[in-house]
């Protein structure tokens, strides 16, 4: 099993790729996962091309990256082939290895406009902006899809091929339709069809939480890769294990030490860039994914959840792990020796409603 893609002109090894997340994966949280080690690809949170091609500067800011979160792939949605070829066209421009159109966002907003998975369902218009923007720019093209509209409309096999023959580098699929949103089961049998469809690279997507999960898709749909989307919040050292796991080493486990730093460093990372209110939010969102199975991670959720400023947010993170590494129980637990911790369920209806959400995968 090869641990390497090629896109293109570019190698990308090993041949993990993270999701693009709504809100999750700005500059911040992909340098965090690099830094982490073990991913292959990054690629960018969906950037309206309405808003590229429009000069808004909160739009250009989500477009900046260092050099560090090298290769990079940038990812558009939107319709109008004329605007889907400018943004590609300052895409190119602004230095990012990739441009990647978005065929598989289900969010109503992004349908409503035509762009997302609402593709899927215009051909015609898809091989437009296709062409197009494989005429307009020199860097690798590549496209992450679903696996149809509905149940009724399986069509990744037909779209796959269409990319590939516009031209396109590779192709991602997330193994769900539109309408199934991010609910049941991916299902990677039309993932293993797209893969025997279509000589260009296939990155396969939907419900990788492990390292072992990731193998077992590589191996049983014969996916040129996987590309991790919500695991790797729960989990940012997924890359790393899996990276490990593919060359028969033993796999790192992070010691709770790690995991505090972790959460630390995220707020190093954020700091600069965002004012006190909006990191306030990323650092409660972050925790809220990162401390589930974390054995009193529910009380420290809710506590997070009602603090106001970053220094109580980490006034109760800091407490949190310090008992944790030091007595083995949360600081607030009645726990004795012979009895084990049970980690509650969280009493504020609001503060269930933070720890349960997922983010948005854009495709």
């Amino acid at each position: 099993m090869t641990n390497e893609i090629n896109i293109g002109n570019l190698t990308i090894e090993p041949n993990l790729a993270l999701a693009p997340m709504a809100g999750v994966t700005d500059s911040s949280f992909r340098r965090l996962i690099k830094e982490l080690g073990g991913v292959g690809l990054i690629v960018t949170e969906f950037i309206s091309v309405e808003g590229i091609t429009r000069g808004n500067m909160r739009t250009h800011r989500m477009m900046r990256f260092l050099p560090e979160e090298r290769p990079l792939s940038i990812q558009i949605f939107g319709y109008d082939d004329e605007r889907m070829v400018a943004a590609a066209e300052i895409i190119q421009e602004c230095g990012a290895d990739i441009v990647d159109i978005n065929c598989g966002c289900p969010a109503k907003k992004v349908v409503n406009g035509g762009g997302g998975s609402s593709l899927l369902r215009d051909l015609p218009q898809l091989e437009r902006i296709l062409r197009r923007v494989r005429k307009a720019v020199s860097i690798p093209l590549t496209m992450k899809i679903r696996t149809g509209w509905d149940d009724a409309s399986i069509n990744a096999v037909e779209v796959a091929r269409l990319i590939e023959d516009c031209g396109g580098d590779m192709v991602a699929i997330h193994g769900r339709t539109r309408m199934q949103g991010y609910s049941g089961q991916a299902d990677w049998d039309v993932i293993a069809a797209v893969k025997q469809a279509v000589s260009i690279p296939v990155i396969g997507c939907g419900d990788i939480t492990t390292p072992e999960q990731a193998l077992a898709r590589l191996a049983e749909s014969g996916v040129n890769g996987v590309m991790i989307g919500r695991g790797a919040i729960a989990n940012p050292w997924i890359f790393r294990q899996t990276s490990e796991l593919m060359r028969g080493e033993e796999m790192y486990q992070p010691p709770l030490a790690d995991k505090h730093r972790v959460l630390h460093r995220y707020h190093e990372l954020l700091r600069d860039e965002l004012p006190e209110r909006a990191l306030t939010g990323k650092l409660k969102q972050m925790c809220g994914y990162f401390t589930h199975g974390l054995a009193g991670g529910a009380r420290l959720r809710e506590r997070v959840f009602h603090s106001q400023t970053i220094s109580e947010i980490y006034d109760q993170i800091d407490e949190y792990f310090a008992s944790m590494i030091e007595r083995g129980v949360p600081p607030d637990a009645l726990t004795r020796e012979e009895r084990a911790f049970v980690d509650p369920e969280p009493r504020d209806p609001k503060n269930a409603e933070f720890t349960r959400s997922a983010p948005v995968t854009t495709g």
